[in-house]
């Protein structure tokens, strides 16, 4: 198993990122403000229209550290990325896959009621440590509907009647998100997920946790040698990364959602954080997107034991052991891929 780096994230928009020798230094207006070796991160992502040298992308690409840029607000922009590695022949048996119907399918149906699955237990562990006499015959109600989407998602003939599951049962899920947000309700609330832009702070949060996790899937796929552009869920579109979005479904429930009801409820965030702009949406401040941040890099360094694999892991990890068991399986090596499920 790899060892898990650090992210460096760059949020003053006046940056530069610059090479010197093996480090990576950030200047501002001219002066440096901060440098690292560049064996010491695996990824760098950049909020605001942050400058960056042409030797420095060069350095990333050829030590395969992935360098993202995104607005100041955290909508992706673009992605630089070195040669393709690994196994030319896991490639092809990835494309050969997607393009066949019922195997890809098959793995589809895997992500989808991995997800749901993820999902469910979310509220299953609102009912059990928390008091929330209000939801709790609407959650127990959409606790046994998402069980039986699960069994429909197993079911589904074709790819179109899946997302339309799926769809379905995102819909009761954040029906129910309100009902766990327990502290600061009248400015975090939740009636029903919308985004591009999102309007308001809870829907932001999620947004922008999703992009990072985005980058991680992304970065884990590239690294196992797997196209993250080749996906068996979501429509190949030029530019969009169809397989990251698959893997991520499994990951959205535990990785992301988790978090926001922890940042709420624990009050590691408040309203003042958040502002409403034209256009665009509802969008955070820097100081708190600095939190935001601080607090993803904690929950990356936090353990837990795979449920597949039955080692211990960082949680930052999870987006690469899941990649490298659909590479697994894709090479023959496994006789299904083993989706992860948080019990």
């Amino acid at each position: 198993m790899r060892k898990l780096l650090n992210t460096l994230y760059i949020i003053t928009p006046e940056s530069y990122l610059g090479k010197d020798g093996e480090n990576v230094v950030i200047r501002v207006k001219d002066e440096e403000k901060f440098r690292i070796p560049v064996h010491n991160i695996e990824g760098i992502i950049c909020f605001g229209y942050t400058g960056a040298s042409p030797a420095l992308m060069g350095m990333c690409a050829e030590r395969r550290v992935g360098l993202s840029f995104l607005t100041e607000h955290g909508h992706f922009l673009s992605r630089i990325n070195g040669p393709v590695s690994g196994n030319v022949l896991l490639r092809r048996k990835q494309y050969r896959v997607a393009d066949n119907t019922g195997d890809a399918l098959s793995l589809a149906q895997l992500f989808v009621s991995g997800k749901i699955a993820n999902c469910r237990t979310i509220l299953q562990r609102a009912l059990r440590d928390h008091e929330i006499s209000e939801g709790t015959p609407l959650l127990e109600s959409t606790i046994k509907t998402l069980a039986e989407k699960i069994k429909q998602a197993q079911k589904t003939s074709n790819a179109d009647i899946l997302r339309g599951v799926e769809g379905e049962a995102a819909q009761k899920y954040f029906e129910m998100f309100d009902f766990l947000i327990l502290n600061n309700k009248e400015d975090f609330f939740m009636h029903g997920r919308n985004r591009r832009p999102p309007t308001d702070n809870v829907n932001a949060l999620l947004s922008f946790l999703y992009t990072l996790l985005m980058h991680d899937v992304q970065s884990a796929l590239e690294t196992v040698g797997l196209d993250p552009c080749v996906g068996f869920l979501h429509t190949d579109r030029p530019g969009r990364p169809s397989l990251a979005l698959d893997m991520m479904e499994e990951f959205r429930p535990y990785l992301v959602d988790r978090m926001v009801l922890t940042l709420i409820n624990r009050k590691q965030v408040d309203a003042r954080g958040f502002q409403s702009k034209e256009g665009k949406g509802v969008i955070m401040t820097d100081e708190t997107r600095k939190e935001v941040l601080i607090a993803w890099q904690k929950r990356k360094q936090e353990e837990i034991v795979h449920p597949f694999l039955q080692e211990k892991i960082p949680v930052g990890l999870l987006p690469y052991a899941q990649a490298l068991l659909l590479a697994r399986y894709l090479r023959g090596d496994l006789d299904n891929y083993p989706v992860f499920l948080n019990k």
